[in-house]
């Protein structure tokens, strides 16, 4: 077949169209070309031209708009054909981008004249397009700087134009031709990004060190307690070889100092200050420890893929809190009671820590599916961003930010309580919100699924496929042949080809599922060990707790410190602790690193993992003479009681996850906040016992 020749514009719309999961309108297509309506109209003769060579029709539906019929393989067939087409023009948003890469790599002022020869455009052209780029280039605090006879040129801060290029990259480069480049076994998704955009801007980076870095950022996935989604595993892939191709042009970061001293303590800096002396040494280069302190928000930043076991005790509870009342608030905008979700909460909690961290530090991210969201889901969008503004005071969430928590807000509303008889396994490489939020569409709209995993595209090498009689995956992919390409969102298409898939399994269930998988009804002896190993550790962990808990009254006066070492004195008299100095130097640490003071009560969860415990314990301290201290939300408050929860320094997994609920029950309500601020110890323990009840049954069923 003959070789394309057409206009950047003919070759948008097609990828429009070919993107497109409903009918679009003229004006919808005008408005995202920047054009008028005869411009398209005029355009459209030729691109329906070109679409019946590769049998496929463009069907005018009157009172909705344009649709491309065709067979999917068709389809497939025209978006590997556009990447080699050869074009006689940019569109205006391809050449914002080329003429903002050449600004940010420039060293020095660069001559109008000459992007207007490189783009084969009048200088006007260019001008008019510089307009539009320094509005753009505030979102990142950085300025243009147009001069006659000196010329233009970026003026800012070192990060800010590495953030600049990372959303060029992410704008303009697909998610999934990334992961292309770094897992040879994922097909090319073609078609959506222009192939020139494309080797511009992952021309700035040297492939040689690109596949160095991938290595050592495996490494590192490899480490953490929790798994890294593929969007964030990507993130940090590029933001590195960005780092090195900087560095090597003189272009140095700051890192808050204050700030950096801060994170030091966290195993996500230990990890990347040794990713960063591996690379020093495989790359031949010296890596600023500003460096580490990005590195570090990046792995704090990353998306959990699995946070089942996500411990709110191990994070600043503040946060929960805030989580708490955001999911109050949805709840009453939406008379729909989601305060005991506890995986809810969780999931928020995962999110939510990472992201204050990068939003304090102004670090972009990026959301590929927040056009959808805001389509699809737009009331649950203005209600989750008035109750974010409303309860994070002072901290402002861009609406990409919103979006992810949509997706954590949907799925929890959405979620099906059918019993449904089959498994399915989903591919997301976006993170946990929207695999969720596509795993929960599963279950309510083909109530035939009874389970849904989610995997990331990085591990599905090692996946059992055969152990599901489903695999729904939102992007191409070569290694499994049995799988159903869908959209995050679902579309109708989408259902009824899963429709058919189920058939199929139904008629033939081994199709998937093979015979070799264990029947669930019937455990082996391992898992069934593993299982009774889980019910004794859960049992004894509840039964410490409740045995060591107690209310004990204070009547000495005095400081925090002070009265800190008076409540290690009295539980090592009572053998609640083994090392009564060890205890102190943990716990006043563990304030020094924030505060402990729940905001809106009067009431202080002091916590911390010690040497100076075997056993889990949690006591109350009722205080004769209130002591001002420092909120979680970092503002001075009363406390009139002290919560004082202790944990061996490695706890098993079950001592963990019920420390977390608890501290997730002290801050679930105003009644329960009430019950501890009450000191009444039978009140209390009554109430204690019936949280941990329901909660150890829900964990062994």
């Amino acid at each position: 077949m003959e070789k394309l020749y057409i206009t950047g514009r003919e070759r948008k719309i097609i990828e429009i169209l070919l993107q497109s999961e409903h009918e679009i309108t003229l004006g919808e297509l005008a408005s995202q070309l920047q054009v008028s309506n005869r411009t398209v109209q005029r355009d459209l003769k030729h691109v329906e031209e070109m679409l019946q060579d590769y049998h496929l029709t463009l069907k005018r539906k009157p009172g909705f708009g344009l649709e491309l019929h065709g067979s999917e393989a068709n389809k497939f067939d025209l978006s590997l054909i556009l990447t080699g087409v050869k074009y006689t023009d940019f569109t205006p948003d391809e050449r914002h981008a080329i003429i903002l890469l050449a600004l940010l790599e420039a060293n020095e002022p660069l001559k109008l004249y000459i992007l207007a020869n490189e783009l084969k455009v009048t200088e006007a052209t260019v001008s008019n397009d510089l307009d539009q780029i320094q509005k753009e280039l505030k979102e990142y605090q950085l300025t243009l700087v147009r001069k006659r006879g000196y010329g233009i040129k970026i003026v800012g801060k070192e990060r800010n134009k590495r953030a600049a290029i990372s959303h060029l990259i992410s704008k303009h480069v697909d998610e999934i031709d990334l992961i292309s480049l770094l897992k040879s076994n994922i097909k090319l998704k073609s078609g959506q990004n222009n192939v020139e955009i494309f080797n511009r801007l992952l021309g700035i980076i040297n492939p040689e060190n690109l596949s160095i870095i991938e290595n050592e950022v495996e490494k590192i996935r490899a480490s953490l307690p929790y798994g890294l989604a593929d969007s964030a595993y990507i993130g940090l892939v590029v933001h590195l070889a960005l780092v090195i191709e900087r560095l090597k042009n003189g272009d140095i970061i700051e890192f808050d100092p204050t700030y950096l001293e801060q994170i030091q303590p966290l195993q996500e800096y230990k990890l990347a200050s040794k990713m960063i002396k591996q690379l020093e040494q495989s790359l031949d280069i010296t890596i600023p420890k500003d460096e580490i302190g990005y590195i570090t928000m990046h792995l704090l930043g990353a998306k959990l893929r699995i946070d089942h076991n996500y411990l709110i005790e191990d994070s600043n509870l503040g946060i929960a809190y805030n989580a708490k009342k955001l999911i109050q608030f949805v709840s009453e905008q939406y008379g729909e009671d989601l305060m005991n979700n506890y995986g809810l909460l969780n999931d928020l909690v995962a999110h939510l820590k990472p992201a204050i961290y990068r939003l304090k530090q102004q670090m972009n991210i990026k959301n590929p599916m927040i056009n959808d969201i805001l389509k699809n889901y737009r009331d649950l969008f203005d209600v989750v961003k008035t109750g974010v503004n409303k309860i994070f005071v002072g901290i402002e969430f861009p609406d990409e930010e919103i979006g992810y928590l949509v997706l954590h807000f949907g799925s929890a509303l959405i979620n099906s309580k059918a019993d449904n008889p089959l498994t399915a396994l989903v591919i997301c490489p976006s993170g946990i919100g929207s695999a969720k939020m596509l795993a929960e569409q599963l279950q309510k709209k083909l109530p035939e699924i009874k389970h849904v995993d989610n995997l990331s595209i990085f591990d599905l090498d090692k996946a059992l496929e055969s152990q599901y009689d489903l695999i729904v995956s939102t992007i191409p992919l070569q290694s499994s042949t049995n799988y159903i390409l869908a959209s995050p969102f679902l579309t109708k298409d989408d259902i009824n080809r899963i429709k058919k898939a189920i058939r199929k399994t139904q008629i033939n269930p081994s199709s998937l599922k093979k015979q070799q998988v264990p029947n669930k009804k019937s455990p082996s002896k391992t898992d069934l060990s593993q299982r009774l190993q889980t019910i004794q550790n859960f049992s004894k962990s509840t039964l410490d707790l409740l045995t060591s808990f107690d209310v004990i009254p204070l009547e000495q006066k005095g400081t925090i410190e002070e009265t800190l070492a008076y409540i290690c004195d009295i539980l090592e008299k009572n053998k609640v602790i083994n090392d009564k100095s060890k205890v102190l130097t943990d716990i006043i640490e563990r304030q020094s690193s924030g505060g402990l003071g729940i905001p809106e009560t009067e009431l202080a969860l002091y916590h911390t993992r010690t040497n100076g415990v075997q056993n889990i314990s949690f006591t109350i301290f009722p205080l004769q003479t209130p002591i001002e201290i420092m909120s979680m939300n970092e503002q001075t408050m009363n406390c009139t009681t002290i919560l004082f929860m202790l944990a061996p320094i490695d706890p098993s997994q079950e001592i963990l996850e019920i420390l977390s609920f608890l501290s997730s029950v002290i801050i679930q309500d105003d009644k329960s906040i009430q019950t501890f601020e009450s000191a009444n110890r039978g009140e209390i323990f009554s109430f204690l016992s019936e949280q941990l009840n329901h909660f150890i049954n829900s964990k062994l069923t």
